[in-house]
């Protein structure tokens, strides 16, 4: 992948985290959460779509298509499961 496919893809991945950011809400600990787990959905979409050689609205030499379905499933995924409070009293 060149520096150019590499910036694009960096700039759907900030988008991605800021506008998910954006609906759910949260302080700077959640935007740095939902930056990083855009980057990992975006980037296990593309391996699998590049594993799977499925072209899914390509640009350039990204699988653009593929990417943000990934992306916007962990960012799911990884929200639940940050919200999730642990229950520290005992009802033995």
């Amino acid at each position: 992948m060149t520096i150019p496919a590499l910036l694009v893809a960096l700039l759907f991945v900030l988008l991605y985290g800021s506008i998910y950011h954006l609906l759910r809400g949260g302080g700077i600990g959640y935007l740095l959460l939902y930056l990083g787990l855009s980057a990992i959905g975006f980037g296990l979409g593309h391996l699998i779509s590049l594993w799977l050689r499925w072209d899914f609205m390509p640009i350039g030499q990204i699988h653009l298509g593929i990417s943000s379905i990934g992306s916007v499933i962990i960012l799911v995924i990884g929200d639940w499961l940050s919200r999730i409070e642990a229950n520290p009293e005992s009802k033995v």
